[in-house]
């Protein structure tokens, strides 16, 4: 084992698991991790839940109470992951405590067959934040067009968001007008804009995934030299965007009104491609004020053999927009690749979730009372 997680928190990064089980919960593995692995945020996703509830493990006794209840499904679904996220959020309180609310947060997602939906995103990130009740839960809101506006609008109700599904440079600038705006919103509201919180989800490695399909459908010797280039160059370019906006003009009012950044997080970064090292998008993406959410794998491989070398994101936007020009040069447009594992992600998503109420409802008919 190595010092890596250390060194790696010592130099800003806020690191974060990407997973939750009410097994992770009970075992006491999650506090586990945050006494010894630095952990001081979890995330979660509808793909997890679906994973977590499906596996069955620790949820038979509140199905089987709902299924007396004669609950519906979505409502057994929101009962049993708020309940989670609630359970989570009070294992790490002591960490938002201790960072003023920076981290120790847990994130819940809403329906993601809402996300083409800005009133009912909106409303259901009302509804989430009353069901879960604790003051270190993050709300999850794709970065579709339509999300950008309940983006404001939840930020400016002094709720606090955790952006999800960013894959562009630009849609990434508008996520931030977006939290800037919900800002605005709160202040002139007369709220308390140092205890709204937000963070960016940047996802990283479906980048590589697409592009270095397309570079191998072409095989030359330049589109393989361009291989797992273009997820680390797309995020240190988020990283520079980021930079020049909590910089700008329009923030300096609301910095002092202690105002917080949407901290960018790296999302995605368990390595796809086993030709890379498992740990490339955390060693390469190291910058102060950064949140990297990691699956449990990923976690451990950085313990064993991360190589934290410092801040691997300064002096890098150059060569980052370099690279991406090249992989444009060869007739990959950046546009479509982003605008594909958008649609790709909202759609992945929200077919996790219809498994979910698949499995739910079965579970919930198997346990259903006889009726006398």
């Amino acid at each position: 084992m190595t010092d890596a997680l250390k060194r790696l928190s010592e130099e800003g990064v806020a690191i974060w698991l990407d997973d939750l089980s009410r097994k992770r919960i009970t075992s006491g593995n999650l506090a586990e991790l945050i006494d010894q692995q630095h952990v001081v945020g979890v995330t979660t996703n509808p793909s997890i839940f679906q994973k977590a509830i499906s596996s069955g493990d620790g949820y038979e006794q509140q199905l089987t109470d709902l299924a007396a209840r004669k609950v519906t499904v979505e409502e057994a679904i929101r009962m049993i992951t708020t309940a989670d996220v609630r359970d989570a959020a009070d294992i790490l309180r002591p960490v938002f405590d201790a960072t003023g609310g920076r981290d120790g947060r847990v994130s819940i997602e809403v329906d993601p067959r809402l996300a083409h939906n800005t009133a009912a995103t909106i409303a259901e990130a009302k509804q989430l934040a009353w069901l879960v009740d604790r003051p270190n839960t993050l709300i999850k809101i794709p970065a579709t067009k339509a999300g950008l506006p309940a983006i404001t609008e939840v930020i400016g109700l002094g709720i606090s968001v955790n952006v999800t599904l960013i894959f562009s440079l630009e849609r990434y600038r508008e996520v931030m007008d977006a939290y800037l705006a919900g800002l605005e919103k709160a202040k002139d509201a007369g709220l308390d804009i140092s205890k709204i919180h937000s963070v960016a989800s940047f996802f990283v490695s479906r980048v590589d995934t697409e592009i270095d399909k397309r570079l191998d459908a072409q095989g030359t010797a330049e589109a393989k030299e361009l291989r797992g280039k273009a997820a680390l160059a797309n995020a240190r370019l988020a990283f520079q965007a980021y930079e020049e906006v909590f910089s700008s003009e329009r923030w300096a009012p609301l910095d002092r009104a202690n105002a917080n950044r949407q901290r960018p997080l790296w999302a995605s970064t368990g390595v796809k491609d086993p030709a890379y090292k498992d740990t490339l998008y955390v060693d390469d993406l190291v910058a102060p004020g950064t949140v990297n959410t990691m699956p449990e794998a990923t976690l451990e491989a950085t313990e064993d053999h991360g190589q934290i070398t410092g801040n691997t994101i300064a002096g890098t936007y150059e060569q980052a927009r370099a690279e991406l020009d090249a992989v444009e040069k060869l007739g990959i447009a950046y546009d479509d690749v982003v605008r594909l594992l958008e649609d790709e992600g909202v759609e992945k998503f929200a077919v996790s979730w219809n498994d979910l109420l698949k499995s739910t409802e079965a579970e919930l008919k198997r346990l259903a009372p006889s009726e006398a």
